[in-house]
């Protein structure tokens, strides 16, 4: 699993059927550099499984582990977001999410 914030939504009319009324969003992932989250420069298009909005922090996770939600199930899904993050810790410290 791996944390990242949401920077968009991706909007698609043409799409495999198996998509049909999924949200799909923007998401940007976290590095950890120093104790500190930081945006990795990439993106990545998610299905989002539990109401994720622009600008939170979420939990997804990538490969067949995507496949292995009720939303995502025998779906020909690569990224799920899984979760909406509260906080983080590192080395005991409460790290500030961007």
């Amino acid at each position: 699993m791996f944390l990242a914030k949401v920077i968009g939504s991706v909007v698609s009319t043409q799409k495999d059927p198996r998509f049909s009324g999924m949200k799909l969003l923007l998401i940007q992932p976290y590095i950890n550099k120093e104790g500190v989250l930081v945006t990795s420069g990439s993106s990545v298009v998610a299905v989002d499984s539990v109401g994720a909005g622009a600008g939170e922090c979420v939990l997804f996770t990538q490969g067949s582990s995507a496949r292995l939600t009720d939303t995502t199930k025998d779906k020909p899904v690569d990224a799920v977001i899984v979760g909406i993050v509260d906080s983080v810790e590192v080395d005991g410290k409460r790290v500030e999410k961007p």
